[in-house]
């Protein structure tokens, strides 16, 4: 099932085709398979306060998001091989390099997630 996955603070789109990851086994896998996303794709996995990028072959943007989708931190292109944490994030949102200066989010924005 997808997402969109809106900033209401803002006023923009993060991604209208975001994969939920909420199971034990489609968070271990994440976006392993994957050589690239697309604009507008994403994961998002919850719950997360951390990700690795261990295997991963592309550099990833992400957002760490509360329980209450407010955004706790904005990580530009982390690149393979690297590792990310934020211990007051609820969940996280896997997304192409681009998408956090795209839209210009930063910590205290507002998300707003509805089924697409």
């Amino acid at each position: 099932m997808n997402f969109l996955i809106r900033n209401v603070t803002r006023k923009t789109v993060l991604g209208d085709a975001i994969l939920r990851a909420d199971t034990s086994a489609t968070r271990r896998t994440g976006l392993l398979k994957h050589t690239s996303l697309k604009p507008g794709h994403g994961l998002w996995i919850v719950p997360c306060q951390g990700i690795h990028m261990f295997f991963m072959k592309f550099a990833l943007d992400l957002v760490y998001v509360s329980r209450a989708k407010h955004v706790k931190k904005v990580v530009r292109g982390i690149q393979p091989w690297r590792i990310s944490l934020c211990l007051t994030a609820h969940s996280v949102l896997e997304l192409p390099v681009g998408t956090i200066d795209r839209t210009g989010i930063v910590p205290g924005d507002i998300l707003e997630v509805t089924r697409n």
